[in-house]
């Protein structure tokens, strides 16, 4: 027998229909007039009547089954609405494959850090280990960001994964991290929470790396042949750290570079379209009106990249790309949480306001460009 045998019988043994129908039968009959039952072994097949829409339907069941490990969905069928409950499946995690991202996009961010630091990775290959201050850097703002994400979602009771690192042989080693999550989402709060969890955490320790980092003498550096150099854009929010240490000059510690990036993924983020993180928390403050400021946001993104190109004549193709890529994202739309129609807190609309804003301390309009 082999292990999809295995877990099909175990799959079996679990589902005891009997138990099941008699736990979730009267919360079915509030939204459901059911008329027939069937049983396939693996799950329930409840026909009848809804008395009300799909998203009610849904709102209303979500959280009971929910409790115990069902799902379900509603389908119509031959002339006839099924409800259809079975055993969540759950996906079984791999934390070996977030580990191996973990230690795989270590060393790429040390061996980019190394580079900041002026080792000639060609001539010195073991010296990498001198990148290892960016890296306790970049991997502090952006695992923060995502563990932020994590911890908001478990306290919600939302299924959701370890954060996937993703090693990339850019200028900082890395494309950040990402978490998967599964099933619907319970409700604005939650959205609210944990889309802004990340920002605001990942914001916060930007700013102490930044601080961190200011603080630091900047290593001297030869430029290394055939590599191309960076010339950042800094925002307010560095400025104004930069004024409150006193600190002059043009030249970052890769510390502090950490947290400049730590500054642009906040900025990025927060951009209030699609699933990204500001598009998450402005659909919790605004619900559905979100998606006219969506669907807005990739026109102010290519205005933004043309004036900075034919106006400015700088490059502005950050801003082009990015309209691009959020235009995908605003067409695509949002799912609706399960309890829509409850709005937020006054407070938590306060601490959204301010999070806009502190995203907006983020923003330049050339954030770097490349030098020979």
């Amino acid at each position: 027998m082999n292990q999809a045998d295995k877990n099909r019988r175990k799959h079996k043994q679990n589902f005891d229909a009997e138990e099941i129908v008699s736990r979730i039968y009267p919360f079915i009959i509030r939204v459901f007039e059911v008329y027939e039952i069937q049983n396939s072994g693996e799950a329930l097949y409840f026909y009848g009547t809804p008395k009300t829409d799909a998203e009610h339907i849904t709102q209303e069941l979500w959280p009971p089954l929910q409790q115990r490990k069902l799902e379900f969905s509603l389908k119509y069928e031959l002339g006839e609405h099924v409800l259809v409950i079975a055993p969540e499946k759950t996906a079984r995690e791999k934390p070996w494959v977030n580990l191996g991202l973990l230690v795989a996009t270590i060393f790429t961010t040390m061996i980019s850090g190394a580079v900041m630091f002026g080792v000639d990775l060609g001539n010195e290959p073991l010296e990498f280990i001198r990148g290892l201050p960016f890296t306790l850097a970049i991997m502090a703002v952006l695992g923060s960001h995502e563990m932020a994400h994590y911890v908001a979602a478990k306290y919600h009771g939302m299924r959701t994964s370890l954060p996937y690192f993703i090693p990339f042989p850019t200028f900082i080693g890395t494309m950040g991290a990402v978490i998967k999550y599964r099933g619907p989402i319970p409700s604005r709060k939650a959205l609210f929470d944990v889309g802004i969890a990340g920002p605001i955490v990942g914001l916060l320790v930007s700013i102490a790396v930044t601080f961190i980092g200011l603080s630091l003498e900047v290593p001297r550096v030869d430029p290394l042949p055939n590599v191309l150099m960076l010339d950042l854009g800094l925002p307010p929010l560095f400025i104004i750290i930069q004024k409150l240490l006193g600190v002059t000059g043009d030249s970052l510690h890769p510390v502090a570079f950490a947290g400049w990036v730590g500054m642009f993924v906040t900025l990025m983020n927060l951009l209030p379209a699609g699933q990204l993180d500001g598009g998450h928390v402005l659909r919790a403050m605004l619900g559905k009106k979100a998606a006219y400021v969506s669907t807005a946001m990739p026109f102010v993104l290519l205005s933004t990249g043309l004036y900075v190109s034919y106006w400015l004549k700088e490059d502005g193709l950050i801003w082009i790309f990015w309209a691009l890529f959020l235009s995908l994202f605003a067409a695509a739309g949002h799912p609706s949480p399960l309890h829509d129609k409850v709005e937020l807190d006054k407070k938590r609309i306060l601490i959204g306001v301010i999070t806009f804003i502190m995203g907006m301390l983020c923003f330049t309009l050339v954030p770097f460009k490349f030098m020979g």
